[in-house]
């Protein structure tokens, strides 16, 4: 038996970005075209598209990218569906973001190549739709933006691009580094903090990766897990832990603290004796 068909669509009001996550079977979409860019990651079974008169067909973990005004029609490729991820950034995104690529006023880029199936491109487009999804920090939403829609343009766009290359920034890092300390428990976004280092976002991006070896929202992360390992190692009341730490829910910091620490939080406690819970 197929799996159930079922679609949600959100809109993200910090970066005035629309995204869908859907299951499709029998719905087929017909040839239609959009005022702006559709960037798609198909997470399970095989998916079927014309795009400009040709056929192409897209396995999981394949990428669709779709230019504005393309003429193009979706559909599942046979009885078992599909089921994806859409993201849909405007003209107003991609002129941003060649804008932060290099520092200069540019065309709208346009996507060469209609399909790729490169690990990198997946991932990065799954861990943005992701965070987008589950309304994650504003440092991690506009930084997986930012990024990736500057490596889609670099690898994949018609504009000839020169990335400046990267000074010696360690004292803007440091300075970056220290505001995420000082600031770990509130919405810190990208722009916020590029901005107190004089630098672009999307250097500082670059600049803090080099340097750290995480991007911020990482960074701001691990700071997050230490400051809940200290309040639950004095006791703390897990209910309280995630807000005063800056996390968005108890469910995000059970699962990012797993990630870092090995273990739950309520697990943390128990193993150290703390009424915690």
């Amino acid at each position: 038996m197929p799996p159930p068909e079922w679609s949600q669509i959100w809109h993200n009001a910090q970066l005035d970005v629309q995204l869908l996550q859907a299951s499709y079977v029998q719905h087929a979409y017909p040839r239609h075209s959009h005022d702006y860019y559709v960037l798609c990651l198909i997470e399970r079974g095989r998916q079927s598209f014309t795009h400009q008169g040709t056929k192409y067909f897209t396995p999981a973990g394949g990428v669709i990218l779709i230019n504005p005004g393309a003429v193009h029609t979706g559909e599942a490729a046979d009885e078992h569906g599909f089921q994806m991820r859409s993201l849909y950034p405007t003209a107003a995104h991609m002129h941003s973001a060649v804008y932060e690529l290099t520092g200069r006023q540019q065309g709208l880029p346009f996507f060469k190549v209609v399909r790729t199936d490169q690990p990198r491109v997946r991932n990065s487009l799954a861990g943005l739709h992701k965070a987008l999804a589950r309304e994650a920090s504003p440092l991690e939403c506009e930084s997986r933006f930012i990024w990736t829609l500057a490596q889609l343009i670099q690898q994949f766009a018609d504009l000839r691009l020169s990335e400046p290359p990267l000074g010696k920034e360690s004292h803007a890092v440091r300075r970056a580094r220290a505001y995420i300390d000082e600031r770990f428990a509130n919405g810190i976004s990208l722009s916020e903090l590029a901005a107190h280092v004089s630098l672009s976002p999307y250097y500082l991006l670059r600049a803090f990766r080099a340097e750290v070896g995480l991007p911020p929202h990482a960074y701001l992360e691990s700071i997050r897990i230490r400051r809940a390992q200290r309040l639950i190692e004095a006791g703390q009341p897990l209910a309280g832990v995630a807000a005063e730490v800056g996390f968005s829910s108890q469910s995000h910091l059970n699962q990012r603290f797993k990630q870092i620490i090995g273990v739950t939080p309520g697990q943390y406690a128990r193993q150290l004796g703390r009424a915690g819970e």
